[in-house]
């Protein structure tokens, strides 16, 4: 009897974190969808909608710029990095945590 009970725990269990798990997936992918919006349009847009960036980068062999947007939600960093080329266009993105 205990067995079975032990085994419709783990069940659960497992059931709980796949249902966690396809939540940050989907997230993930509403982010990215979001994020490649901004693919070739101005630094000036970009500038409108997120801010002044919290910092920005520059590549060794690379002249295109990154401005990194951080925000802190439920002691969670989310981190958004556009990459800027040098005529001012947004030309890539990457996002971490930020679901």
């Amino acid at each position: 009897m205990k067995i079975v009970f032990i085994l419709i725990f783990l069940f659960l269990s497992l059931a709980s974190c796949q249902t966690v798990s396809n939540k940050i997936d989907e997230k993930v992918s509403e982010e990215e969808k979001q994020l490649s919006k901004w693919l070739n349009r101005s630094e000036e847009a970009l500038k409108i909608e997120f801010g002044k960036p919290d910092k920005i980068d520059f590549k060794d062999n690379s002249r295109n710029r990154f401005y990194v947007y951080t925000k802190e939600k439920l002691k969670i960093k989310c981190e958004r990095i556009f990459e800027i080329s040098s005529a001012n266009k947004v030309v890539g993105f990457t996002s971490k945590n930020c679901f």
